[in-house]
């Protein structure tokens, strides 16, 4: 009897098909350089998180008498700024505000472009009108026209947040709607369409989940550029207002004393540069991991 005549026959049990999250976690665990960036926005997202226990002060109390005390000030490890605030404790709370004016103009621009590049790569007559108003948009650099949003609306957290939103709509939405042009014409479409599926339910049931991957990877790749925008204008004094701990008013507040107490504007200001290169690198890592291209690609190499 031949050795192996008992699985002569045996359908073999197919491979169960592995989720974009394995992916991802795989990738991040290969990549030394977007582990390094994943553990640098956990460490920053935890101290945000938890900064009311974290941080030393409260960011907004100073003491007078210390005021532009640098670092290793004794109680002070970071040194205090140009009103006798602790410089740890602001930095603490900053993280908490600086990433949320950061992610949440990502998030809601991903929700809102989403739906809109779907339904213009589906009906080409409103197509139509949906990318012409975006390329109205795209006309204006990123940085120029949240700052004319700003002021236009006046400073403060909401305005700037909804600014942000309405400056990344037209880049998600181009790319959601590329990605969706790309799907329309596969043959899973052309079924459904043949099996009279309602349009709502092929654009968001059979389509979404092979797009949502595209605006996931751009959503990630242009955090560290919102962080740095978001900065920028509390900088100029369009964002987040005082006495709010927010790494790019630290940064402002510390610009007329760069000659005696530079580490009121340096601290932030490495804060905000660690932030930045700790997501390229890891939104570099996520690209690739939902690219089927380049996964083609690393397991031909393996």
């Amino acid at each position: 009897m031949h050795p192996n005549a008992e699985t002569i026959g045996t359908p073999r049990r197919a491979a169960k098909p592995r989720s974009s999250f394995f992916f991802i976690w795989r990738g991040i665990l290969a990549d030394r350089y977007a582990m390094c960036g994943a553990l640098i926005l956990a460490f920053v997202m935890v101290a945000a998180i938890f900064a009311p226990w974290l941080a030393p002060f409260d960011p907004t109390v100073s003491f007078p008498r210390l005021r532009l005390q640098g670092l290793g000030t004794p109680d002070h490890i970071l040194g205090l700024d140009h009103q006798g605030r602790d410089m740890l404790s602001r930095l603490i709370w900053g993280g908490r505000t600086t990433l949320f004016a950061g992610i949440t103009p990502v998030v809601l621009s991903a929700l809102f472009a989403i739906p809109l590049g779907l339904v213009a790569a589906w009906n080409d007559r409103l197509g139509s009108v949906i990318m012409r108003v975006m390329d109205v948009l795209f006309a204006f650099p990123m940085v120029l026209l949240a700052i004319m949003l700003a002021a236009f609306m006046g400073p403060g957290m909401v305005n700037m947040i909804i600014a942000l939103t309405i400056v990344l709509l037209p880049y998600n939405t181009r790319v959601v709607y590329v990605a969706a042009q790309q799907e329309r014409n596969n043959s899973y479409i052309e079924a459904a369409i043949a099996a009279a599926t309602p349009t709502p339910k092929i654009l968001f049931v059979e389509m979404l989940p092979n797009v949502v991957a595209a605006s996931i990877v751009y959503s990630t790749t242009i955090v560290g550029n919102i962080i740095i925008t978001a900065a920028g204008l509390s900088f100029l004094g369009l964002g987040v207002q005082a006495p709010t701990a927010e790494w790019g008013i630290i940064t402002s507040d510390g610009r007329q004393y760069l000659f005696n107490a530079a580490h009121i504007s340096l601290l932030p200001g490495i804060m905000i540069m660690t932030v930045v290169i700790a997501f390229n690198l890891l939104g570099d890592t996520l690209r690739d991991a939902l690219d089927p291209k380049t996964r083609l690609a690393l397991a031909s190499r393996k």
